[in-house]
């Protein structure tokens, strides 16, 4: 049965709507973990009457196991958006949304090292651009200030921790609907960074109206209405395809930042990001052959 929107209009949207992520970071006047506390909470409880109406039962049936794995899901994706949107403090949204974006080559390490595979020569050779690209635009940022190198490493963490969260979510979507792990992480995420708000005394309130405003949207447009778009496309599209698009994430929170923020991107930033993304996408076509085959596939990037 063909679906009554095109694939592709799906795809656009999506990579449209996670394109957004940066820019109501750069517009929200709060801390890190308080931005992305209100963005995984306010997701977490659109979803919850949904997933529970349709999923309930499976929630009942989890394992031990499976819930450690959910929890340290929660954990990482936590810390992906605590170094991730303190990067903005730092770094311009271009340099920011380029590093984090590098997710799929740690996830293809990883898998290399797990599966004690040789490297092969598209891994080798997108690491070795994505290295110069970094070295291009931590070269650029340095000579800038020493905080923007920063910002670029805290984007870099950001990557990581989201490599490591990636990982666990494709092992536990071999036995979980996509509802359930979806919820479940969003769930176990929301309450770290509250623990982590409340540790550290963080106000939870206060704040002004364009903060309330961004908080909400990064909640609505690239959480909701731009991973559901992804999640939806992969259903009609390959996942090859879907993992492609993504890297306009990088071009479009770039232009959307020149636009609204006037944060106009460096030489150095252009071209570093455009070595990046060349071996991202050299990466990407190795990680395909590390790929499990799973029953659904979803979309469980989370750089937007």
């Amino acid at each position: 049965m063909r679906p009554k929107i095109p694939p592709y209009i799906a795809l656009v949207i999506g990579v449209a709507a996670v394109s957004f992520a940066a820019i109501f970071i750069k517009l929200a006047s709060a801390p890190p973990a308080v931005v992305a506390f209100y963005r995984m909470g306010v997701a977490t409880l659109i979803l919850a009457p949904f997933t529970i109406a349709k999923r309930g039962k499976e929630f009942r049936t989890l394992t031990k196991r499976q819930i450690f794995l959910l929890v340290l899901g929660g954990l990482l994706l936590s810390l992906h958006f605590i170094f991730w949107i303190s990067s903005f403090a730092h770094t311009s949204v271009a340099s920011s949304v380029i590093f984090v974006t590098t997710q799929p080559i740690f996830v293809a390490v990883a898998a290399a090292l797990i599966l004690k595979e040789k490297p092969g020569l598209f891994l080798l050779s997108g690491i070795a651009l994505a290295c110069v690209g970094s070295l291009v635009i931590g070269a650029g940022d340095l000579s800038l200030s020493v905080t923007n190198l920063y910002g670029d490493l805290m984007a870099l963490g950001g990557s990581i921790m989201a490599a490591g969260y990636f990982l666990v979510g494709r092992h536990l979507r071999k036995s979980l609907s996509l509802g359930v792990y979806i919820l479940s992480v969003y769930g176990f995420c929301s309450l770290f960074l509250l623990l982590y708000i409340l540790i550290n005394q963080i106000h939870l309130l206060g704040y002004d109206s364009l903060t309330w405003f961004s908080m909400v949207m990064l909640a609505l447009v690239p959480t909701i209405i731009g991973h559901t778009s992804l999640n939806w496309a992969l259903k009609y599209l390959h996942a090859s395809v879907v993992s492609a698009s993504i890297l306009g994430e990088p071009v479009g929170a770039t232009l959307l930042a020149w636009l609204i923020l006037h944060e106009k991107p460096q030489v150095f930033t252009l071209i570093g990001g455009i070595l990046i993304l060349g071996g991202i996408c050299l990466t990407s076509l190795k990680l395909e052959k590390f790929d499990d085959s799973l029953e659904e596939k979803s979309y469980l990037e989370v750089s937007g």
